[in-house]
């Protein structure tokens, strides 16, 4: 059996959470293990998944509300260790400045486009897969 890559996918839009794993499908690329999605709505349950262990790349809204995905990207860049890549959805292509400021490793403009989200997020699991994976929390 061939192990599985864990993203966790963060907004509080059903609608948009669909649209990233439609983009991602199955497998964004060949060179890249399948993938599983766990979706998670509120702020609270991406800490808790995160605390977990496992994931490794968050894939995060920045127009969600009330908490959005890059001041949630910035949060967890702080207060995970070893926080996995994380690609932030923006609104708009003038917000790149503010997924650097959130230090977002990767950024796609919303509505998502497949070919690039799939690019970076394949780009993302390559990057955390040659670092290795997110041990649990002890």
């Amino acid at each position: 059996m061939q192990p599985t890559a864990t993203v966790l996918v963060y907004s509080n839009d059903a609608n948009t959470r669909e649209q990233v794993r439609l983009a991602g499908g199955r497998r964004p690329s060949a060179d890249v293990p399948p993938v599983e999605y766990v979706e998670c709505a509120t702020l609270p349950a991406v800490l808790k998944e995160l605390e977990h262990g496992g994931i490794d790349v968050c894939v995060l809204d920045g127009e969600a509300t009330p908490a959005g995905g890059m001041g949630v990207c910035r949060q967890i860049k702080d207060e995970i260790f070893r926080c996995p890549p994380v690609l932030v959805l923006i609104g708009r292509p003038q917000d790149a400045w503010l997924a650097t400021w959130s230090r977002a490793d990767a950024a796609v403009t919303l509505p998502v486009d497949p070919v690039e989200f799939a690019e970076s997020l394949a780009a993302l699991l390559r990057t955390r897969l040659n670092n290795g994976p997110v041990p649990a929390s002890a």
